[in-house]
């Protein structure tokens, strides 16, 4: 399976060393959002969509307060559409979407895709969608769904995948991409693990977001911190999570790539080194 690394949205808050863990506080951080483009038997499927077109061209929908401390950049070229395209793509080839969760900068490209199923946890499109139980306030972006995907839902158990649980999440058409429930961030949010050419990547979604937190010796920025815990929606078992892969990367590491939505440093990396 071929795997595109895509950052299909920049987010540059202001406090770099307080984000980034380097440079300054008072230059502008770097966080992408980072996405998987595959090339699987049944076309193409994106993991997570980024910021979409939609959103650039009416970004207060994404909300004042989001926009006001994110500072996104909202270049439509980012948009996960006008990539798929640069690449020789039609967006009707994308005929899925494996979403690690429902927040606006990892479903916003939904619509520009609006023949893709959406593969999501039960648990997150029951709490998005269908607000029960309800989100908290102004969580949820609807109006990226108002054009009414059609929907693939899933649910907890499944088989082992290195000590996880994992569910396939195309069937047996294409048994080497797998969503692996790691909540905690949102109750229903999920990993995406897909194995490559020689190794297995775990897109880990907002299970954690700085490289440093899966290192022996944690290291966190302490805004990029305090952003993290205040969006939990169970922090105790984003915290497990988190200890959890942290011990396979420990474990597994020549198996397993671990990476994340916004970490700069995990998206380059994976860039560089191709898959």
């Amino acid at each position: 399976m071929h795997i595109h690394h895509l950052n299909t949205g920049t987010m540059c808050p202001i406090g770099r060393r307080l984000v980034n863990g380097t440079g300054s506080i008072f230059q502008r951080a770097r966080m992408v959002c980072h996405c998987l483009l595959l090339e699987t038997q049944d076309g193409l499927a994106l993991v997570d969509t980024g910021i979409g077109l939609d959103d650039i061209a009416n970004p207060m929908r994404l909300g004042r307060r989001w926009v006001r401390q994110t500072s996104p950049r909202l270049n439509p070229a980012e948009a996960a559409v006008h990539q798929v395209k640069a690449l020789g793509y039609a967006a009707s080839d994308v005929r899925h979407l494996l979403l690690t969760h429902l927040d606006r900068d990892h479903a916003g490209g939904m619509p520009d895709f609006p023949k893709a199923k959406v593969h999501v946890h039960r648990r997150e499109y029951e709490m998005a969608v269908l607000g029960k139980p309800a989100a908290p306030k102004g969580r949820y972006v609807i109006e990226q769904w108002k054009h009414g995907p059609d929907w693939a839902l899933y649910d907890g158990g499944g088989e082992d995948w290195f000590g996880f649980k994992a569910v396939r999440a195309l069937g047996d058409r294409e048994a080497d991409i797998l969503l692996i429930p790691l909540p905690g961030h949102t109750l229903g949010h999920c990993g995406v693990a897909v194995r490559g050419k020689d190794k297995w990547i775990l897109h880990a979604g907002d299970a954690y977001f700085f490289h440093g937190q899966l290192r022996e010796r944690v290291r966190m920025p302490l805004v990029l911190g305090y952003f993290q815990r205040r969006v939990d929606m169970d922090q105790a078992v984003r915290v497990a999570n988190q200890e959890r892969l942290r011990a396979l990367q420990a474990a597994h590491g020549a198996e397993v790539e671990i990476i994340n939505s916004h970490d700069p440093v995990h998206y380059e990396n994976c860039r560089c080194g191709g898959h």
